[in-house]
């Protein structure tokens, strides 16, 4: 996923030393026009980002409010009674990278990154690898019946 932080995220620390951050994303696809003239607006969609190990002293330490990054990791779902006794599901995407990505100039993306080589949350030490994503396709008309991705 791609998207902008849209708060600050909050870190909690446990007595063994572990750590977890959590943090909303906004994904948004663009809105277009049909040969038609039917106009289908942006979509904005919100994510719970759950970030564990050694991704935390990272997320703590660069990624705020605003941040565009770039998010790759499993979809979890859990479920709780909450206090009128209705239970309640949450679904969470548990990253495995993070990156920073640079929406100005498409042709010139950086980004920095934090990745833990395994989807099982590895103890190893998490790598800085730089990444280059392809820029995005400038469309703004869509045939009548294609879907718009």
């Amino acid at each position: 996923m791609i998207g902008n932080v849209g708060r600050d995220p909050e870190v909690r620390y446990f007595d063994n030393n572990a750590a977890v951050a959590n943090f909303p994303l906004a994904t948004s696809e663009r809105g277009y026009t049909l040969s038609n003239g039917t106009v289908v607006p942006e979509r904005t969609e919100w994510h719970n980002i759950v970030v564990r190990r050694d991704q935390v002293a990272f997320v703590e330490k660069w990624v705020k409010k605003g941040s565009s990054v770039y998010v790759e990791g499993k979809i979890r779902t859990r479920n709780y009674d909450d206090t009128a006794g209705i239970k309640r599901y949450v679904t969470e995407i548990h990253a495995s990278r993070i990156e920073f990505f640079n929406f100005g100039n498409r042709s010139e993306n950086t980004s920095t990154s934090v990745t833990t080589p395994n989807a099982d949350f590895d103890t190893q030490q998490a790598d800085t690898i730089p990444n280059t994503l392809p820029p995005i396709p400038n469309t703004t008309e869509t045939p009548e019946g294609d879907l718009p991705f």
